[in-house]
């Protein structure tokens, strides 16, 4: 059986019982070692920091931030803490599963810490001299001190809900983001959830996100394409996806779509292309056979919004 398949079919099974989220932790971190702080998962959320901050300070033409708001806090909240150190005051991350603990928490401070001591930080985000102090304090007490407390001298709110409704007022955030997450999200929920956030950002606030849109079973297993899951069929695919690591298929077309539809304006967008040569190779779902190869090759982007 093939990597991936295993992997689906494991996951699939964990998504039927009860505490699935915390099976499927385990499942990752001592299996596939999926929930391990790597150097390219790390690098590549202090990348999506820089990308939010560079499209704040161009966009808005601001240098200074409030209040912020990210989606998909998962295990390491890189991007928060990166808010932090840059100077944000009231950092919010909202996630739909209570993922992140005490001991998590502590390894993306570690890593934080070890790239602060070499200099490598200030490639990627203007530092705040006083903010690394407060981290660096933090840190040497960290073990002493209740989590609560590590997360409110970050700045940090942490918040379990549903983010079609956050609960927050009108025009409320000077920025919000997320890093990797739609692609997780349902497309009738993430309209939801895109509502919300045209409502919550503020007029000539920014929306920031980073969208994979590659098959995340090809981060786990090599030998297939980033393209793969687009060879099935919608039947097909919900016989294989699973509520635990979920995946919607959305190209950049759709993506777009659901942008104009609810008025969103997309002030810049990035994108990234696969390799060419592999989709054209692969035998794709009639589904998508309506789209320009151009666009099914995107497999990651960054959409900014500059908001009305």
């Amino acid at each position: 059986m093939k990597k991936w398949v295993l992997k689906a079919v494991v996951q699939k099974g964990i998504s039927y019982l009860p505490g699935g989220h915390k099976i499927n932790y385990l499942f990752q971190k001592y299996v596939t070692k999926g929930v391990n702080l790597s150097d390219e998962y790390f690098f590549d959320r202090l990348s999506h920091a820089r990308e939010h901050l560079d499209n704040y300070e161009k966009l808005i033409g601001a240098a200074s931030l409030n209040n912020t708001l990210e989606i998909g806090t998962g295990w390491y909240p890189v991007v928060p803490i990166s808010l932090f150190l840059y100077g944000a005051n009231n950092i919010n991350t909202i996630d739909i599963s209570p993922l992140l603990t005490k001991e998590s928490l502590k390894i993306a401070l570690t890593r934080f810490m070890n790239i602060s001591d070499n200099g490598e930080l200030n490639r990627y985000i203007k530092v705040s001299p006083e903010r690394l102090a407060t981290l660096k304090k933090l840190y040497g007490e960290y073990e002493g001190l209740p989590m609560n407390e590590i997360l409110a001298t970050l700045k940090i709110n942490y918040l379990i809900k549903d983010a079609r409704a956050t609960g927050f007022a009108d025009k409320y955030f000077d920025m919000v983001s997320s890093n990797n997450t739609f692609e997780h999200i349902y497309p009738a929920i993430l309209e939801g959830i895109l509502k919300e956030f045209k409502r919550i950002t503020k007029s000539g606030g920014l929306m920031s996100h980073s969208i994979d849109m590659s098959d995340h079973f090809a981060h786990f297993d090599k030998a297939i394409s980033v393209f793969n899951f687009l060879k099935y069929s919608d039947k097909q695919w919900e016989l294989i996806d699973n509520s635990i690591q979920p995946q919607n298929r959305y190209r950049i077309t759709e993506y777009k779509d659901l942008y104009k539809k609810l008025g969103i304006p997309i002030t810049k967008e990035t994108l990234v292309r696969g390799n060419m040569d592999a989709l054209k190779q692969l035998d794709l779902d009639e589904k998508y056979s309506g789209e320009p190869l151009e666009d099914i090759a995107v497999i990651h982007c960054n959409l900014a919004s500059v908001m009305a």
